[in-house]
């Protein structure tokens, strides 16, 4: 399913919120942040050029989140990241006095942070970033998992001294419980999706995110004409477009948001013009993207930012997963999980439709940007699913699989 965005708001400025958040400003500080990290390196971003021939397009480009943080995954900037600043913000309220990064293992500020636990919910990767962050200042983690979680991404997240905390039901019922348990304990609560009341901190999680495309921009030839990111709640996908709205203005990239056809809450969204949430159906092999209900500030984002949303199918994901892995003859093979090469999915649906390249304004002209948002963050699956390893994948171009 395609449409374009027809919502009052479309291309209008971003709330000022938002704008502050998502802006050059923010991104900087985010930026900072990465710079005292120890395991810091900029992902790579790699062209596909014998991919943009076969499906007619001047270029594309892949920024491979498969390396981030060694936790591979885009989500190793914004839980982490939220963590660490919440925690320079309360040591510097509790010690009366500025608190910056370079202070962040100073013994005062340590032993605040020691005082806090970080509560999130998770599919699997958000969480091994809240725990990572926690970990890095000395602070507690509690992790909330739905019954759709793998053992294995358990164990990944568990490896960082986290509580894991199982939950019945869906993403969405695991994020009401974390929520829940958070306020009656006390503990500080780190979504990356918002609700009525509870949007700074999702703010800052999709501030994390900004690095990852302020890096691209400063690596790509020549700024993209188009944009295909990946939806769950939202948040990748808004702040992309945020900050693409930001520093394009009317210039900007078309951006389309790509939505798991089983889980298209953002689709519905958009159909609706106002945020809904869809009814639980069939699990889709997109399991970082399973969400049922969109981030309210996300949709406040996509709704202006964002021109088009899109589905692809189970057989689509697939696909980009298994392009990615056996790469047209002169491009280099990329790991992609599950969910990871959703938005190249969008792009290969939206490249094979004529009425979808039209709307667009998909041509052999068109440079094109998309995010491997994960690599094989759940090795056994991917094996499953490509038929070759990561390692296998990886060891094609001379790199180690993330």
């Amino acid at each position: 399913m395609f449409l374009m965005n027809s919502h009052a708001d479309h291309r209008s400025p971003l709330d000022p919120r938002d704008a502050e958040t998502l802006g050059a400003a923010g991104a900087a500080a985010v930026e900072r942040h990465l710079s005292f990290r120890d395991n810091h390196a900029e992902t790579p971003l790699v062209a596909l050029p014998g991919l943009a021939a076969r499906l007619g397009v001047g270029a594309i480009h892949v920024k491979d989140e498969g390396h981030r943080l060694g936790l591979g995954s885009f989500k190793a900037l914004g839980g982490a990241y939220a963590v660490i600043r919440l925690v320079l913000e309360a040591a510097g309220e509790r010690l009366g006095r500025p608190v910056d990064m370079a202070d962040l293992h100073a013994p005062d500020v340590a032993a605040v942070a020691r005082g806090m636990t970080f509560a999130c919910a998770t599919d699997g990767n958000h969480g091994r970033s809240v725990a990572q962050g926690a970990r890095l200042v000395g602070a507690r983690a509690a992790i909330f998992v739905h019954s759709g979680v793998s053992d294995e991404r358990v164990a990944a997240i568990a490896r960082f001294g986290a509580q894991m905390i199982r939950v019945a039901g869906t993403y969405d019922d695991s994020v009401r419980e974390a929520a829940r348990v958070a306020q009656e304990k006390g503990w500080t609560i780190v979504s990356d999706t918002s609700w009525p009341g509870y949007e700074r901190i999702p703010g800052l999680v999709m501030q994390g995110y900004t690095a990852l495309l302020r890096e691209a921009l400063r690596t790509l030839p020549a700024p993209p004409t188009h944009v295909f990111v990946q939806a769950g709640v939202g948040g990748i996908a808004a702040a992309v477009a945020g900050h693409l709205a930001l520093e394009f203005g009317a210039a900007r990239p078309v951006f389309t948001v790509v939505d798991p056809a089983r889980a298209a809450c953002l689709f519905e969204s958009a159909r609706a013009g106002r945020p809904v949430t869809i009814a639980h159906g069939e699990p889709t092999v997109m399991a970082m993207l399973e969400c049922y209900e969109p981030s309210l500030v996300a949709w406040r984002v996509l709704s202006r930012a964002a021109d088009a949303f899109m589905t692809v199918g189970e057989e689509d994901a697939v696909a980009a997963m298994r392009q990615l892995a056996y790469p047209v003859a002169g491009d280099p093979a990329i790991v992609a999980g599950e969910s990871g090469g959703v938005g190249l999915a969008g792009l290969m649906r939206a490249a094979a439709d004529p009425a979808i390249r039209a709307a667009l304004g998909l041509d052999g002209t068109a440079r094109i940007l998309v995010v491997n948002t994960e690599g094989a963050t759940d090795p056994g699956r991917y094996e499953e699913i490509v038929g070759l390893s990561p390692a296998a994948v990886a060891a094609a171009n001379g790199k180690d699989a993330a």
